[in-house]
């Protein structure tokens, strides 16, 4: 009755802790799915190398069995691992393969997860009543077990069917040459395999979207969990300290923008630098667009020479207004006098500039 509550799609924080855990979401059935069908193909191309190594497997039990009367415990053993080798040489390679991409597919899946909490020792694990319970009584076990059924009574069909018609087809068989038989057989094994393929791709679709809707359901919160998630990370010392960190980046960044909008950037000469920008039509009265201490004071310095903005030594000044005007305000009274210094020596910069230039 407690789930139905969970109506929240789970947080980030929530996804990374169950990710931390180990309950990420995969379906079993994809991975089965990608190595049978790759296996298929690996087969079919690989025919005839399985064909060529059954049939020289074939001759060698024949003149063996030609050779001799009756077989002894050491010529058996001779025989079955030239059995053994033959059938590694023909399959080990694409049961290799299989292999890596069962294990590449479960970890693409996963993200590459390596959960430890998995596998530490948990006692709760162990508990056969709880096993039980999983086992037969929650969704997901019915669910696996109509798969199950789905497939095994699948591949029972058509190996049966198979079966049906090899032997329907056995009298005709012992009139053709070995080759031709062999290849028959092969095809019609093959045409089978490749229907199960299908099938199990069907159902492996259909089982990727139910864990994916599962899974999702699974991790859903209640709004209140929500918001107990949030005001923990409200919380978090570490957390409050990289937004903080994050919030005076960005605020650096914007103010260090504004520098090439200045007339004016009052120095002394490397302790502190302060930006004035001052429009006589439209401002009270000049505005501080950055300033800074130390060494963000000789980035304001550089960029304002960088884009050709004046700079003024004026160590009192600059002292006096980096204590008491923060970006974004205009100065007080007390300095308009001391200002209006500035930007009178300012225009006259600016104006002989100017007449240079005309000249």
């Amino acid at each position: 009755m407690a789930d139905t509550n969970k109506t929240e799609k789970a947080t980030g924080k929530k996804r990374n802790d169950e990710r931390k855990k180990g309950n990420v979401f995969k379906s079993r059935d994809v991975v089965n799915v990608v190595s049978l069908l790759l296996g298929f193909l690996l087969v079919t191309a690989m025919s005839g190398h399985i064909y060529e190594q059954l049939r020289e497997l074939y001759l060698y039990i024949m003149d063996f069995g030609a050779a001799e009367e009756a077989l002894t415990i050491a010529q058996t053993g001779v025989l079955a691992r030239r059995m053994a080798m033959a059938a590694a040489v023909a399959v080990a390679p694409v049961l290799a393969v299989m292999f890596l991409v069962a294990v590449l597919a479960n970890a693409v899946q996963t993200k590459f997860l390596l959960a430890w909490d998995l596998i530490k020792p948990k006692f709760s694990r162990m508990n056969p009543i709880s096993g039980v319970k999983r086992m037969f009584f929650s969704l997901n076990s019915i669910v696996e077990l109509l798969k199950s059924i789905v497939k095994i009574a699948v591949v029972f069909a058509l190996v049966y069917g198979t079966i049906k018609e090899l032997m329907s087809a056995a009298p005709d068989l012992l009139n053709t040459r070995l080759e031709d038989g062999l290849l028959f057989m092969r095809d019609e094994i093959m045409d089978m395999v490749f229907i199960v393929c299908l099938i199990f791709a069907a159902v492996a679709a259909l089982d990727f979207f139910y864990q994916r809707y599962d899974y999702e359901k699974k991790l859903r919160m209640s709004k209140q969990e929500v918001k107990d998630e949030y005001k923990q990370m409200e919380g978090d010392p570490m957390i409050r300290g990289k937004r903080r960190e994050k919030q005076r980046e960005i605020s650096m960044s914007r103010m260090m923008q504004q520098i090439p909008q200045a007339d004016v950037v009052v120095r002394n000469p490397t302790h502190f630098a302060v930006a004035l920008k001052y429009d006589i039509n439209t401002d009270p009265a000049p505005i501080v667009l950055a300033k800074g201490q130390d060494y963000v004071a000789l980035r304001i310095v550089s960029i304002a020479e960088r884009h050709k903005v004046l700079t003024m030594e004026n160590p009192s000044l600059a002292r006096s207004l980096y204590g008491a005007v923060e970006v974004g305000g205009y100065i007080p009274a007390a300095f308009y006098h001391a200002a209006a210094e500035v930007m009178a020596w300012v225009y006259e910069r600016q104006k002989r500039e100017i007449l240079r230039i005309e000249s």
